[in-house]
């Protein structure tokens, strides 16, 4: 295979022959992907999350060359497209959206798959099961992906991955109202890095519940290796050390039953941006949150700007970053409760704050505390003093929503206040350390969907049940 380098990219151009090793070479490295991994069965149906960039563009470019009668071995399984508009998340009007998605439809419609164009303003009417962790299918044994393969080249084989063509969905309409209401929920964070954050959780979230009701098993993304490579820095500078096996690798399976995939992960971004030029990929631009910021402005932005800046000096820079995120590995722990309430209830990782005392989480609460006491002053009384006190902490019988009204009559009949699952201090408990900085940075936790903070109280009440009933359950250990 050819050595692709500044030399070899230069004479692509020119050259017919080094322009078809090239492709084949970057086919290769897409299919060398999926069937090293052995995911992906087949016929199932894959979800491509397409953003309209040119990494995703170029995934959805070899799943279509993948499945195209020419190809030499065709991928098994069923594809189908999803965008999702943020334009209301960044304040786009109406029209730029729907250019955006006219010119998105145009590409989409070029494939033959099914596609899904979703607003972002759908995230606030999503149920509360979307940040529940559903059952994980029943883990297969090694020798069940070739008698998949054997059953289906038998009773299917390639005739049937012609995809249907009715299953094409345009933008919905979007009331104004849902349109405020996502504004004011990006707008509350206070930092670029927390709307980001805030912003991608939405999206995951969405994209999730799209694959569901859908009726796909994965959920594949265009994440290439440049990105991947900010991206674990980026993490391990919001505190999610814990989670960059998840954030970075093939798989990520936090979902349960959906698995979410990265079969772009070994191409550079300069290796995607040749091939896409070269082969007349197309790719729409997109305004994002970053958008007309400087470097400095958040912490993503700092990150891929030292990055790409030593990878011009040292040109192994991305490459070294991420091979070593193949090394990260997580501890899964099973969880112990029917509710997954030990996992976070934002981005579904497993929490990474139960932690013994001597710690440097711990330590790190322990700082937080004694700095917003001396920012208090001596003769101020302390508030929030406990970072995970309970709700139940609050005088019993009172409503803490309402500021001189009626009492809302659950704390006295033995249920939570109305009001417990939208104070901050009571989401820090089922948050992971990332997370909650995200939800700190936040002027006011009353923006967060319905679906978020039912949830929250849903694991609260549990958590306060078992509580009250500890004294009567089993020891796990017996």
């Amino acid at each position: 295979m050819c050595q692709v380098d500044e030399e070899y990219h230069d004479q692509l151009e020119r050259t017919d022959v080094l322009r078809g090793c090239f492709k084949e070479y970057f086919i290769h490295k897409f299919r060398a992907m999926l069937g090293k991994n052995r995911i992906i069965f087949p016929g199932e149906k894959v979800l491509l999350a397409v953003s309209g960039g040119p990494s995703s563009c170029s995934m959805l470019s070899q799943v279509q060359e993948g499945l195209s009668q020419k190809a030499h071995k065709k991928l098994r399984f069923f594809p189908g497209i999803v965008y999702i508009d943020e334009g209301g998340a960044i304040g786009q009007s109406t029209e730029e959206r729907q250019r955006t998605v006219s010119e998105l439809e145009v590409v989409f419609k070029a494939t033959g798959f099914p596609f899904h164009i979703l607003p972002l303003e759908q995230v606030l009417d999503l149920p509360s099961s979307v940040v529940v962790m559903a059952l994980p299918p029943l883990e297969q044994p090694p020798s069940a992906y070739k008698a998949a393969v054997d059953r289906f080249n038998q009773t299917c084989g390639s005739d049937c991955l012609t995809p249907p063509e009715k299953q094409k969905k345009s933008l919905p309409d979007v009331h104004e109202s849902h349109t405020q209401l996502l504004q004011q929920l990006i707008g509350s964070a206070k930092t670029l890095t927390a709307r980001e954050d805030l912003l991608n959780t939405l999206r995951q979230h969405l994209l999730v519940y799209t694959a569901r009701t859908e009726g796909y098993s994965k959920l594949m993304l265009g994440d290439n290796c440049t990105r991947l490579a900010i991206k674990l820095l980026t993490s391990i500078s919001l505190g999610r050390g814990a989670q960059l096996a998840q954030d970075t690798g093939f798989s990520d399976s936090r979902y349960g039953d959906i698995i979410a995939v990265r079969p772009m992960r070994d191409y550079s971004a300069k290796e995607i941006a040749h091939y896409n030029h070269m082969f007349d990929v197309p790719s729409v631009l997109i305004p994002s949150l970053e958008t007309k910021t400087s470097e400095k402005a958040s912490i993503r932005g700092l990150t891929e700007s030292f990055v790409t800046k030593l990878q011009t000096d040292f040109p192994s820079t991305v490459s070294t970053i991420y091979r070593t995120s193949e090394k990260l590995q997580t501890v899964c722990r099973s969880s112990s409760t029917d509710d997954h309430s030990d996992r976070c209830l934002l981005c579904l990782c497993v929490l990474d704050t139960a932690v013994e005392k001597a710690s440097a989480f711990q330590a790190t609460l322990i700082s937080e505390q004694v700095s917003q006491t001396l920012s208090l002053g001596p003769g101020i009384p302390r508030q929030n003093s406990g970072p995970e006190r309970p709700a139940s902490a609050a005088s019993a019988g009172q409503c803490r929503s309402l500021s001189g009204g009626e009492d809302c009559g659950r704390a006295t009949s033995g249920g939570s206040c109305c009001s417990s699952a939208k104070e901050t201090i009571n989401l820090k408990s089922l948050l992971c350390y990332s997370c909650r900085l995200t939800i700190r940075d936040m002027s006011s936790v009353d923006h967060l969907p319905l679906y978020i903070m039912s949830e929250a109280q849903r694991r609260q009440r549990r958590s306060q049940m078992r509580d009250e009933i500890s004294e009567f359950l089993l020891n796990d250990e017996v």
